[in-house]
């Protein structure tokens, strides 16, 4: 007796463990904030409040806030890498470190209590760490009060003063910002211009700034009032992990309400040219016409606000708006504004950890771009080919002849090229994409980007949480897909030979000449231009695509470890006028010159 009372003690601690490691949780914030904004100087005063929820089942005895204004100074890690990497972002390159000292940002922490008692804290670069007074329990709450002064810096990265196209202030990234807890711990990061992670909750922001100014921000404006020379803007958001605001006396603001969607469009913009306010306002309607169609075809946005911004140094996207440079042309302009408004799926609703998971965030906004082009505005793009993410293959190939290519497990700082990080993030993230409708089926990929988009919204995702969402909408083991494209750098590369055989028949080799195994698609054309398709499993799939059953030949899995597989193929009736392997062009085989037999 004694022996099975400890047995089912030890079963129940060992399930309370198990669950308590695997059961879902996430921190959240409410940030109630109020500046003073002197635009003389480029400096303001703040004063924030900020509950923080404490869901997990830790016990939190320091936290951490990021202050991101502190890298625009000489000497910082962002000066620093920039000026060390051997291909520079051109925005950034070695303009930090010659910065005089009313030209840097900074964030001082003149006071931070918790329950009104002050609190130790070191400020290391971009690092906030804060001692608390009390430790905070699991599944509590504790409230925080900061006083700061700030300077905003010239823009050099997403934040900052005086554009390059004139707009006053892009403000992103511009308050101490508490830094995310998650299962993996703080993820205290320095910035050092790549991404960003957060926790959900909700922002109260009054912004006092000089009455000449237009202010955009993330957010519902809630009022707007007159104090001296003066006006406060208020704006609410709720259930985002980010706000941002710009702000500049020239801006034009127009609104589009899009009734179908239940949705306004904002756009803020200056008139510099007959051309520029043309394009602004034509952009207007094929953001409406984007919202629609994105809203099908991949969830819907469920805020009733988006703001297209005038600002920044490019394109980067915020909940509920995004900074873009507007001084393009309209091809690009239309670009820019489809890629931002798609982080709203893929980073702003699906907040992943983007510093790790950058291409599960600028990869599935780069696919589902293209996707969105393809299909709504192919009159502007022209992508009219088998595989619309045509190009993003091809540059892909190229890139890995540079022998540059880095994991795309890598995290974001730490990518030694940028060429690496942007060809992997976007260009092999979008592919990821794309290959895996090869793999299961693009009517389950476009099923399952929805199902994840409605299980997983407002939530942080990860890679694996993705890969189950797949997994039971395809019924198709994935990991394996992961383990290489993700984890590795292996590449895929099959070749075909044929050899005659007796009898009309020929004998088809298909060749694995790449480390990374993939299911195999084949197409023989004959003469009288008839054709049968043939496809052959992975072994480690556990499955095949729903519908292969009717387009083609199933063969017997492939077990990955064996490098050749061969097919009889019976060419008594018909002769064969060609053998394609990956005919859809949708594998990214590396090598294509070894994938078609053509015969006299």
């Amino acid at each position: 007796m004694q022996m099975l009372m400890y047995k089912i003690s030890f079963f129940l601690v060992s399930f309370l463990i198990s669950f308590n490691s695997y059961s879902y949780w996430q921190q959240r914030v409410e940030y109630k904030i109020s500046i003073n904004f002197d635009n003389k100087n480029h400096q303001f005063e703040g004063k924030q409040n900020l509950k923080y929820f404490n869901n997990s089942n830790d016990t939190i005895n320091k936290v951490f806030f990021h202050l991101y204004f502190n890298a625009f100074q000489p000497g910082s890690m962002m000066d620093v890498r920039s000026r060390s990497l051997p291909d520079p972002d051109r925005r950034v390159m070695d303009r930090i470190s010659k910065l005089n000292t009313n030209e840097i940002g900074f964030h001082q922490i003149k006071k931070i209590e918790q329950g009104g008692k002050s609190l130790k804290h070191h400020v290391q670069g971009t690092i906030l760490e804060v001692e608390l007074a009390n430790p905070l329990m699991p599944n509590t709450s504790t409230e925080f009060y900061l006083e700061y002064f700030s300077q905003v810096p010239v823009q050099i990265r997403r934040s900052g003063r005086n554009n390059k196209e004139g707009i006053d202030y892009s403000m992103a990234q511009w308050f101490p910002k508490i830094a995310e807890y998650d299962q993996n711990g703080w993820h205290a990061n320095p910035y050092i211009a790549r991404e960003f992670y957060a926790p959900w909750g909700d922002f109260d922001v009054s912004i006092s700034i000089n009455k000449d100014y237009i202010v955009a921000a993330t957010g519902i404006l809630e009022s707007k009032t007159k104090e001296k020379n003066k006006n406060i803007w208020n704006f609410k958001a709720e259930n985002v992990h980010d706000f941002v605001w710009a702000a500049d006396p020239d801006y034009v603001h127009d609104i589009l309400t899009v009734d179908s969607e239940n949705l306004e469009l904002h756009f803020y913009y200056q008139k510099t040219n007959d051309e520029m306010v043309s394009n602004w306002k034509r952009l207007q309607d094929d953001t409406a016409d984007a919202f629609r169609y994105i809203n099908r075809k991949f969830g819907k946005y469920p805020y009733r606000k988006y703001s297209v911004i005038q600002g920044g140094d490019g394109g980067m996207e915020y909940p509920m708006a995004t900074l873009i440079t507007g001084e393009r042309s309209y091809p690009s302009l239309l670009s820019v504004t489809i890629h931002e408004v798609l982080h709203s799926w893929y980073q702003m609703l699906l907040g992943t950890n983007e510093s790790y998971l950058a291409w599960m965030d600028e990869g599935f906004t780069s696919f589902a771009q293209n996707i969105t082009f393809n299909n709504e505005f192919n009159d502007i793009y022209n992508l009219d080919f088998k595989n619309p993410l045509e190009r993003s293959y091809n540059r892909y190939y190229n890139f890995i002849k540079t022998g540059l290519e880095e994991p795309l497990s890598t995290h974001s700082d730490h990518f030694s090229t940028n060429q690496a990080y942007g060809v992997g993030s976007y260009t092999k993230g979008a592919i990821f994409l794309m290959q895996l409708g090869y793999i299961i089926g693009e009517d389950k990929l476009f099923t399952g980007l929805r199902r994840y988009y409605n299980e997983w919204k407002f939530k942080h995702p990860d890679e694996y949480d993705f890969l189950r969402v797949m997994e039971k909408e395809s019924g198709i083991e994935l990991d394996w897909y992961i383990d290489y494209w993700v984890k590795t750098t292996h590449h895929i590369d099959y070749s075909i030979e044929t050899t005659m055989k007796d009898e009309g028949k020929v004998l088809l080799s298909i060749n694995r000449l790449g480390k990374m195994p993939m299911p195999i698609e084949i197409e023989i054309l004959y003469e009288d231009f008839s054709t049968i398709n043939y496809y052959i499993p992975l072994s480690i799939m556990r499955g095949e695509k729903d519908n292969i059953n009717d387009n083609y030949v199933l063969l017997e899995d492939w077990e990955w470890v064996n490098e050749t597989y061969k097919i009889d193929l019976d060419n008594s009736d018909k002769k064969i006028k060609k053998i394609e392997i990956n005919p859809s062009g949708k594998m990214a085989d590396v090598d294509k010159t070894n994938n078609i037999i053509e015969f006299e």
